[in-house]
């Protein structure tokens, strides 16, 4: 009877899951795309960045959506080849993102760019921040119960958008209240180090899996 309960609960919590996951890529999409309109509309260099951030995560988030799929209905398979290669394509977006943000900021730096307005910035944050701690603290939970390191990690990679999100926010209404082009450049700056620190981070996970999808190369 306990066995049974117990495979109940982990079905439930399962198909939490699935849905945290979907949810994660819908918010991100719909972010993005306001980002990167307002980014480019007010000229705003971090709320740009922020916007690619986001559709970055979506690809990610694809990549932890098959995975919870995969497991829900197998938990003894391995991961899949796409799964891995995921990993490989987002960290290869996060350096190309750092790398773009870095030029762009120089340059505004140099011209002294100025975007036209950071209050999308401002609103965008605040909503981030607040979604992404609560998806945090349910991917948390479900992972604790499912005993799963992949969900505990989804829920890291989430808290990092927080991060991001904070970075936006700051840059945002420093900004508003003082009128200085460099901050959005500043903030820009903050978000390379995430970027670049997501960038290792899937690339180490793809090298760590990479096995699991062909043993015969393991040594």
């Amino acid at each position: 009877m306990d066995a049974l309960m117990q495979k109940n609960t982990q079905t439930i919590y399962w198909q939490y899951a699935l849905w945290l996951a979907i949810i994660t890529i819908s918010y991100n999409l719909v972010e993005g795309l306001v980002s990167i309109a307002y980014g480019i509309s007010d000229e705003s260099l971090v709320l740009f960045g922020f916007g690619v951030d986001s559709f970055i995560e979506v690809m990610s988030g694809i990549g932890i959506l098959i995975m919870v799929n995969r497991i829900r209905q197998n938990p003894d398979t391995s991961r899949t080849p796409f799964e891995v290669t995921a990993l490989r394509v987002t960290g290869r977006a996060f350096y190309i993102l750092a790398f773009g943000l870095a030029i762009t900021a120089v340059y505004n730096i140099i011209t002294n760019h100025k975007p036209e307005t950071t209050l999308p910035g401002l609103i965008i944050s605040i909503v981030s921040i607040a979604v992404m701690w609560l998806l945090v603290a349910g991917k948390r939970k479900v992972g604790r119960t499912l005993n799963s390191m992949p969900i505990l990690a989804d829920a890291n990679c989430t808290l990092v958008c927080i991060y991001m999100s904070i970075v936006l926010l700051a840059s945002s209404y420093i900004y508003q209240l003082t009128g200085f082009g460099f901050v959005d450049s500043l903030g820009a700056v903050g978000l390379i180090y995430f970027s670049i620190k997501e960038g290792r981070e899937s690339f180490d996970k793809a090298k760590g899996l990479e096995c699991d999808c062909e043993d015969e190369d393991c040594p």
